[in-house]
Parts: structure tokens; sequence; C-alpha cells
């Protein structure tokens, strides 16, 4: 194949915000090399923005918890068999499954069956859970794309061809973030304490977070002068569930939500309450201090704990391989709690923190979206 000629046509399939954000510097850094490469698939709006072609909206794949699953397993089953059966008529010269690993592997195994090279950027949590994953990632993926350091031992072990390539967010995130910019865009001061609120983008993660975050606000608001919180939403489905949950439990709380923006949100505050996931990364990276929590349906609840065997599940004591900040899960998850740590990071000094966050920075501040880049370029080339 001579791909100075040929249009590249590349496969790819990615199912929420996060991964859309490592999609859009995938895609730039490719165009870079090769600006008449096609993509399709299912992209968000910021691979939709770089000229991704999406035959089903990204929404779709954006399902938490094994309950949860189950309710849309019939649509996911279809939406999949659909993208097999057209990735098979139209062979690209790659599929590339952004995270999602549920849904992407298995359409990886099946199109790697045909014969297409594929490659799965995130590799799946294999070290924490479901270890036996990493013989379908062997049938599923010619190429693992890693972000965190930790990762890319066990591919090494089991043969699976693997790049670490660091992350985006790294990439993209100053060392040092100008919190009083931030604030000007917001309206707020110097001498306001900022609380960041961010309960999750996906309707699951707002319906258990929502409530006992906007509850501990309210617990904090009793204790701190010019408290402010601030809240960022995806999306305007999401706004309007978040308005309904705070109708509901804290209808008197002073609250700014703002659409998107969840960087300047957080870089604005002095303290961030979220969800568990890669805004905790985001989060470690503009150098706030935190407090992770997560919430599952009780069945997955009870599902996920025999299976997971971490000691930390959140991005920033994984990466310093240590309890930096504190992780509430399940049950811990009141307002009490939440209020509780909050107050004892808005009291005192963080330097040691910000400090241990600047380590995570430089060390996974490699050009991801370049990395990747190459490494699918030589995969394609082979």
């Amino acid at each position: 194949m001579n791909m100075t000629q040929t249009p590249l046509r590349i496969g790819i399939v990615v199912g929420e915000s996060s991964g859309d954000i490592l999609g859009e510097g995938l895609l730039k850094s490719i165009k870079a090399k090769y600006p008449n490469a096609e993509f399709e698939g299912i992209g968000g709006p910021l691979m939709i923005a770089q000229g991704c072609k999406t035959r089903f909206a990204m929404e779709e794949l954006s399902v938490m918890g094994l309950v949860e699953v189950l309710g849309r397993l019939r649509r996911l089953l279809d939406v999949r068999k659909q993208l097999v059966q057209y990735f098979t008529d139209n062979p690209p010269d790659v599929f590339i499954g952004i995270d999602a690993p549920d849904f992407n592997l298995g359409l990886e195994q099946r199109l790697k069956a045909q014969g297409i090279k594929t490659v799965h950027y995130v590799s799946p949590s294999v070290w924490a859970w479901r270890k036996k994953r990493i013989f379908k990632i062997q049938k599923a993926a010619d190429l693992v794309l890693c972000l965190l350091p930790f990762e890319q031992q066990i591919y090494i072990d089991h043969n699976i061809g693997s790049a670490f390539v660091g992350h985006t967010l790294a990439d993209d995130i100053p060392m040092k973030s100008d919190q009083q910019k931030a604030r000007d865009g917001f309206g707020l001061s110097v001498n306001d304490k900022v609380l960041a609120v961010l309960p999750g983008s996906r309707g699951t993660e707002l319906a258990m977070l929502a409530a006992p975050f906007l509850q501990a606000a309210v617990l904090l608001g009793k204790k701190l002068k010019n408290l402010k919180v601030v809240i960022p939403v995806v999306n305007e489905k999401r706004k309007k569930q978040l308005l309904e949950i705070k109708a509901a439990v804290a209808p008197d709380l002073d609250v700014t939500i703002v659409d998107r923006q969840s960087r300047e949100v957080m870089i604005a505050s002095d303290v961030i309450m979220l969800a568990s996931g890669t805004a905790t990364l985001e989060a470690a990276l503009v150098k706030r201090p935190m407090i992770v929590a997560y919430k599952f349906k009780w069945m997955s609840y009870q599902i996920f704990k025999r299976l997971v065997k971490v000691d930390h599940f959140s991005l920033p004591n994984l990466l310093a391989e240590k309890a930096l900040v504190p992780e509430i899960l399940q049950d811990e998850v009141t307002p009490e709690h939440l209020c509780e740590l909050a107050e004892g990071y808005f009291t005192s000094d963080n330097s040691a923190l910000i400090g241990e966050f600047e380590q995570i920075h430089r060390k996974i501040r490699l050009g991801a979206s370049e990395h990747s880049a190459r490494a699918v370029l030589e995969l394609i080339k082979r």
C-alpha cells in the first residue's frame, strides 16, 4: 500500500466524552501526516468536528454498571452487529477502538478475524479486575496503546503489541494553571472559596452522586464564608437532570451551573468534589485538591466488590501508588463525610499534595497523540 497516494481509511469507535478527547488528538495527529485520511464509525462532537463520520450517536454506548448495561444489551449488540457488517463490507486500513472495552473488544475481535488490523486505545483495567480479559485482548487487538506507565508490563508478559504513549491531558494542560483568569471568566473573586462539583457525565452517575454532593455543599456553606459552588454539565439533558435533583435535595443552595468548561471550572476552584474517572486525572493535572467518590446501584456493587482487587481506584492514587486523595465508595458517600473532607482541604496547607501532582504530570507528559498516531501508522505499514 502506498500511503502517500491512497487515502487512509480508518474505522474508529468511541464510547464517551473522555474517549472523544483522545480521539480528537489522534485524528489531528494522523491528519497532520495524511490530510486526506478518512475516519468513520462512532465519534463524539470533538471527533466529528475533525471530520469523523459517525454512524451512531456516542451516547448509545455511554452506559455504566453491569445491571444498567443489561437493560441496553439488545441495542448494544445490534449496534455492534451493524458495525461489524459495515466494516467487513468496507474494510478500513485499521480499526481503532477507543476505551469502551466491553463493546470495542468484541468488535475488534470480529474485525481482526476478518483480517483487519486492530488497535485498542486505552488499556482495560486488567491489572485490577477480570484479569482473564488479557486473553480476549490477545485475540482482539494487534496493538494496545497504554496511557499509564504501569499498564504496559502485562502486555509484554503476554506477547501482545503495545506502546506506552502517555496521556493527552498531560500534554494539553500547562504545569501551572491560571486560577484567577479562570475565576474572572465565571465572575468569581480572589476572596471566594470555590468548590467545583463534578458528579459525572453519565445519567447514572448523576443520579447516584448529585444528591450527596449538593447536600455536602449545603453543609459546607454553613461552615465557610464566601463559599461558591460551580458545577459544569456536559449537555442540556444532564443539566435538566441536575436541576431536578437540586430542586429535590438542595433547593436553596446557590450554585453556578455552566455548560461544559469542566477544566476551567476545576482551574477556578480551590477544592474539587468529583466522580471517579478520567476527570480525577484532569483535577490532578490542574493541581487542585480533590475528593473522589463513586456509587453503584446495589446489585452492580455486589458484583464489582467481588471482582475488583486493587488498593486504590482513582487515577491519582494509582499513578502515585499510594493514597494521595481520599476515595469514598458506596455507603461512605454521605453529605457529612464529603463535607468534612472538603472542609479539611479548605483549611489546610495543600502544597505537598500539589508537589505530588506535579510529579504525576511530568511522568505522563509524553506527546500522547503524536506517539499514538506514529504507532498506528507503523502498524498499518506492517
